[in-house]
């Protein structure tokens, strides 16, 4: 190891003399805290490089540009006098979606000593750089435009569901067209006729209902269909029902007695005869 490690700018020629197919190097002070970010933000690492960009204020760095465009950023490792940090730049040209799935080939330290940093880089870092940039690069020329998402079909009508007070739901007929029938059907809901509805079983627990529930809004979807979901209206004038029990009103013998159609003959009196 070395004792005084060499300025980022000396090492940074050195190795790029060092690395196979002719490689150049250009230093980049930065005279302000700003001036690391331009070109860290193409940065291709997802490891200590990147957290090293981030974490601390970098007073220069280097970039090796090799013989096909390829691009090398190089930093002292912070907290490490003697290691220095090598990390891809991502391809220029390339649009966020020719990364999707790409794993990033991350950085690594490489010793101050220029001989045997340019042979790491040459052996671990180079090789999964080249795979990942002629990934990248296949998959722009497969999809160059990224990926257009196609607007909803408008929708012609919409079937209503409704959560009625006795927990069941259900689509009154008048309110589903026609060609939603087998939708409801397939997705799980009976016709009813004598209460004039579709209706989802009750013994459908709550995880069951909403996956039918996302079941039928799909179907529904795919033919211009759209799905609501409401509770009933309480009709005007109507009791609320509640779950407290009220006492039983007590009714007097008397007052059941005039109310019968019939005479009662009394009781008898209780005999005092001795025995």
């Amino acid at each position: 190891m070395l004792r005084n490690p060499p300025p980022l700018e000396t090492f940074a020629l050195e190795i790029a003399a060092r690395l196979p197919g002719g490689w150049t190097s250009e230093f980049h002070p930065h005279p302000s805290y700003s001036d690391q970010f331009p070109t860290a933000d193409r940065l291709w690492d997802n490891g200590h490089v990147d957290w090293a960009v981030s974490e601390f204020v970098l007073g220069h760095h280097a970039v090796l540009t090799g013989p096909a465009g390829q691009e090398l950023y190089i930093i002292e490792r912070p907290l490490y006098r003697n290691q220095f940090l090598v990390a891809a730049l991502e391809p220029p040209g390339c649009l966020p979606h020719h990364f999707r799935g790409v794993p990033e080939p991350n950085g690594i330290a490489v010793d101050a000593d220029p001989v045997r940093a340019s042979a790491a880089i040459t052996h671990r870092l180079l090789p999964r750089y080249a795979r990942a940039v002629e990934t990248v690069r296949e998959q722009a020329r497969q999809r160059p435009a990224p990926p257009a998402h196609r607007q909803a079909p408008a929708e012609t009508s919409a079937v209503t569901l409704v959560r009625y007070e006795d927990g069941l739901l259900g689509a009154p007929y008048g309110s589903v067209p026609a060609e939603a029938h087998d939708a409801l059907c397939l997705s799980g809901f009976r016709s009813v006729p004598d209460q004039g509805a579709f209706l989802l079983p009750h013994e459908s627990g709550s995880v069951a209902t909403a996956v039918r529930i996302q079941v039928l809004a799909n179907r529904l979807a795919k033919i211009g269909i759209g799905l609501n979901y409401r509770h009933a209206a309480t009709a005007p004038g109507a009791n609320v029902v509640t779950t407290a029990r009220t006492p039983r009103p007590r009714t007097s013998r008397t007052a059941t007695e005039t109310a019968l159609p019939f005479p009662v003959a009394p009781a008898p009196a209780p005999s005092l005869r001795p025995r």
